[in-house]
């Protein structure tokens, strides 16, 4: 098994979900390029303990789990679908629950997914200052997907594939290798 792991948070509760879809399909992306595993989560993983936690001690065991696989992720995606403007609250009371330090120096490419274009600011007005706060190292290109942009649950849009290899391609330049690993071309 390789060190490389790439970890995937959808900010949705509801199964199947396509913004559950769209991380997976981009932490794969990443996990690929960069020679990894790819794991995706939801918040739905971090147990029934989540709603009632007060610190992170308080989740059960299998959101405790995630958390350690966060914690030791070369590289995270994260994403939420888009409520009224911004991302979901059990998304919010999630990442509360962190310490301000754990996000520190970590590459993360943030993603998100709405009903329309009028919500495609979320990445840069919401998701990019909350990670900003825990001093992650978000990558330059986030990306936003609307509804149109998948059919039955799949990304379809070329546009926003375009944006998904950009992102890769930023992570990849930030992920340091095990000597004798070299980048893709």
């Amino acid at each position: 098994m390789t060190d490389i792991q790439v970890v995937g948070l959808s900010g949705n509760i509801a199964r199947p979900s396509k913004t559950s879809g769209f991380v997976g399909h981009i932490a794969n992306q990443v996990a690929e390029r960069i020679g990894g595993v790819a794991q995706t989560f939801d918040l739905e993983d971090l147990g029934a303990s989540l709603g009632q936690a007060r610190r992170i001690d308080d989740l059960e065991p299998a959101g405790r789990a995630i958390v350690t696989r966060m914690s030791n992720a070369t590289v995270l995606v994260v994403g939420s679908p888009t409520y009224k403007g911004s991302y979901t609250g059990l998304f919010k009371h999630f990442v509360d629950l962190l310490d301000p330090s754990f996000l520190r120096g970590k590459p993360v490419i943030l993603a998100a997914t709405g009903g329309g274009e009028r919500h495609s600011l979320i990445v840069e007005h919401q998701l990019r200052p909350l990670f900003g706060f825990f001093e992650a190292l978000t990558i330059p290109t986030g990306i936003y997907a609307s509804d149109r942009d998948f059919t039955s649950g799949v990304l379809v849009s070329e546009a926003i594939q375009a944006r998904v290899h950009q992102a890769v391609e930023e992570a990849d330049r930030l992920v340091a290798r095990p000597s004798g690993v070299s980048l893709a071309a």
